[in-house]
């Protein structure tokens, strides 16, 4: 029988289903249907707490639990540790035990002692380590520790900076074409803000294979260093696991420390071939008074309020000759006026190569839409200007709205696309390097052709190879959408499909506009047709609603969001067209519903907003969708009523006027006020089908004028630029 649990332990439902591996709405009638289900010991109503103690004793009196351990029953101890630090720290101690897993039986606890910040442990501790020990022999070390670091990831996701694993894979491959070497001369990599070692882990996917191809040669040395300890530790454990396995010790060296790079580097002799780095951003305390004569700084004194330009000279001066760096940007760090005399000096050197803009929601911060810069160590002799400085604007490339409209929350970057633009300008850069012999830098105004059987999205980025001349102004910005002039073939491009799309549209409004039109309106209402409250198709039975819940902090994420994420609506959203910026992972939307404290959509109910200025009912076909405050859910017996014709007399104006209440400028509507018509259901389909067609009416409607207004900047901009035929001299 594996240990008991910790009797201090408390789980919540959605846990307890994890551990016992059923949905949630299982644990939910457990617990209605017996009363033996202990409980609970804290939490709240909506949201209560059970001793895992005394749930693992009820699942296994009851057969519903295996006595071979398991990592869901692990992990609520690891989160009772309570502090993120301890909770890592144990995760990594035990990462470290379980890499001599792979080949032999764990050792004692000081073989993790080359870890970062020491092995020191509370008994607590101590005890978790040996029972993920314990666990591994079961599932394996390598997925064991896999999953205690996600889970840890995710329950410190707001305080952790994590670089998307696809876009630590597009900056290794731009650092191996920037390189313009084969990939055996890649001999050493760091990054010296490392976190948990996403990129490092990139890299060695890059330069060593994957962890189940060998690596020839010499090994590949991965270096890294952190100023969190902790999550040194928890890079060196991953990228340590992630190269060994029975057949080898290691696919790679590792070698990760922890310090603050800027003041006292861990690493201060190392001449890498490659740095990668996602730096902190924003750090106004990196050092600015004590590193003033830092012989770092061979382009220029970072200003106080530029630390993304200290890190950018930091990389360079670790590079061997000719080796290459990769850092994600802020995009003010292009164009802030303080940093602009930084910013000479590394175009005059030739260091810079190039600076990609990225689209929003491509790494933390979402919001922002990010840069890579890409930069290159003068090689043995002197300077090395090149053909100039690569300037990428990608900041467009996002996933395409399926049938005019984009499921909110979802992810928004087109990666593979992504990745095919960038490389592909990346690579006529290294072509127009190798192939030029003294001419002057020339600007990349045309892309090579797709190739056949291409769709015309996969167009390179728009990009230009601008001259260090053209750049060097007052102002020295790099940003890549100031240089890059949009090309008149990607233009016409995006207007052939406006149009396209445009004409389909005004071909359902035809259509539409013929039904609709041809709808005769009674001069007077039917005599005795009447009304019949919301309230009171609730009181009858007819009608179920739900009242939306405003998420607890810290559950609602937003930017990439997996397949599965549900997404979370509200007013806001609502005014805003409908897009939701925010969305729960699947098991976190489930255990908040089973808990009474979210509510989630179904498929034909009917939503409806309860806030006067952004009053409206629709019949929801994008479910599961989390309701926000002031949302309701309505769910017709489809014996008694017909959900499109229950929400098109609930959107009616003069519905919304009668039941506002009209008690203050946020005037709120009262849903049980709405009326519905009554008619028998034969009658309602049919009028539920004139809504239907009104609903999409609107919508074909409102696509069309913002693709309207799209043509006629579109249309305006190329005019504007001569572009009329005939209009050449």
């Amino acid at each position: 029988m594996p240990p008991s649990a910790d009797p201090t332990v408390s789980v919540t439902l959605a846990e307890i289903a994890r551990i016992a591996g059923v949905g949630r709405a299982a644990v939910s009638n457990w617990r209605r249907r017996h009363d033996s289900f202990p409980a609970p010991v804290g939490g709240t109503d909506t949201s209560p707490q059970f001793a895992l103690s005394q749930v693992e004793e009820w699942l296994r009196r009851q057969g519903k639990l295996d006595e071979v351990g398991s990592r869901e029953r692990l992990w609520p101890e690891f989160e009772a540790l309570g502090d993120r630090d301890a909770m890592g720290r144990a995760i990594a101690v035990a990462g470290a035990r379980l890499a001599r897993l792979t080949d032999k039986e764990a050792g004692p606890d000081d073989s993790a002692g080359w870890l970062p910040g020491g092995t020191d442990l509370s008994d607590a501790q101590r005890s978790l380590v040996e029972r993920a020990v314990g666990l591994a022999k079961k599932h394996g070390a390598r997925d064991t520790f896999d999953f205690l670091l996600g889970r840890w990831l995710d329950t410190h996701v707001r305080q952790i900076n994590v670089t998307p694993s696809p876009l630590a894979a597009l900056m290794a491959e731009v650092a191996e074409l920037s390189r313009g070497g084969e990939a055996g001369d890649v001999g050493t990599v760091l990054d010296p803000a490392c976190g948990t070692g996403g990129l490092l882990l990139a890299a060695a996917r890059q330069w060593a294979g994957t962890a189940d191809v060998p690596a020839s040669g010499a090994p590949l040395r991965l270096l890294g260093q952190d100023v969190d300890a902790t999550q040194a530790a928890l890079a060196a454990v991953r990228l340590l696991l992630a190269g060994r396995s029975p057949e080898r010790e290691s696919a790679w060296g590792v070698d990760v420390r922890a310090g603050n790079t800027l003041r006292a580097d861990p690493h201060p002799d190392v001449r890498a071939d490659v740095v990668l780095c996602n730096p902190p951003f924003n750090e106004r305390d990196w050092g600015y008074e004590e590193l003033a004569t830092d012989a770092r700084w061979t382009y220029g004194l970072p200003p106080r309020t530029e630390p993304e330009l200290a890190w950018t000279q930091h990389a360079l001066s670790r590079l061997a000759p000719g080796g290459t760096a990769v850092l994600l940007l802020p995009p003010g760090v292009a164009s802030r006026r303080a940093g602009r005399r930084v910013r000479a000096g590394l175009l005059r050197s030739g260091v810079l190569r190039a600076v990609v803009a990225l689209p929003p929601g491509s790494a933390p911060p979402h919001s922002v839409a990010l840069h890579l810069w890409v930069l290159r160590a003068p090689a043995e002799g002197g300077t090395d200007a090149g053909a100039g400085v690569l300037l990428v604007d990608a900041a467009d490339v996002q996933q395409e709205p399926s049938g005019g409209t984009q499921r909110a929350g979802r992810a928004a970057i087109d990666w593979p696309l992504l990745h095919r633009r960038v490389v592909s300008a990346v690579q006529e850069l290294r072509t127009i390097q190798t192939t030029q012999t003294g001419q002057a830098p020339q600007t990349a105004q045309t892309t090579p052709a797709a190739p056949a059987g291409n769709a015309d999205g996969d167009r390179p980025a728009d990009h230009a190879v601008v001259p260090v001349i053209d750049l060097l102004d007052e102002e020295v910005d790099l940003t890549p959408a100031r240089h890059v002039p949009k090309k008149a073939t990607s233009a016409n491009l995006g207007l052939r499909r406006s149009w396209n799309r445009f004409g389909t549209l005004l071909h359902e409004l035809r259509d539409l506009t013929a039904t609709l039109s041809a709808l005769e309106l009674s001069g007077e209402e039917p005599a005795g047709q009447g009304t019949v409250t919301v309230g009171d198709l609730l009181r009858a039975g007819a009608l179920t609603m739900r009242a939306g819940q405003q998420p607890a902090d810290g559950v609602v994420r937003t930017g990439d969001a997996p397949d599965d994420a549900v997404r979370v609506l509200t007013v806001a959203d609502v005014l805003a067209g409908g897009r939701s910026s925010g969305w729960l992972t699947a098991p976190d939307a489930s255990a908040g519903e089973n808990a009474g404290g979210l509510t989630l959509t179904a498929p034909g109910e009917v939503v409806v907003v309860g806030a006067h200025r952004a009053f409206g009912a629709w019949v929801e076909t994008d479910a599961p969708t989390v309701l926000g405050s002031q949302l309701y859910a309505l769910r017709a017996d489809p014996a008694l009523l017909d959900p499109w014709f229950l929400a098109g007399c609930l959107r009616a104006p003069a519905n919304a006027r009668q039941a506002g209440t009209h008690a203050s400028t946020s005037s709120r509507i009262d849903v049980r006020r709405l009326q519905v018509l009554r008619l028998p259901l034969d009658e309602q389909r049919r009028y539920g089908e004139a809504f239907r067609r009104l609903t999409a009416f609107e919508r074909s409607l409102r696509e069309a004028g913002t693709i309207g207004g799209k043509l006629v900047d579109g249309l305006t901009d190329g005019i504007a630029a001569g572009r009329l035929p005939g209009n050449r001299p």
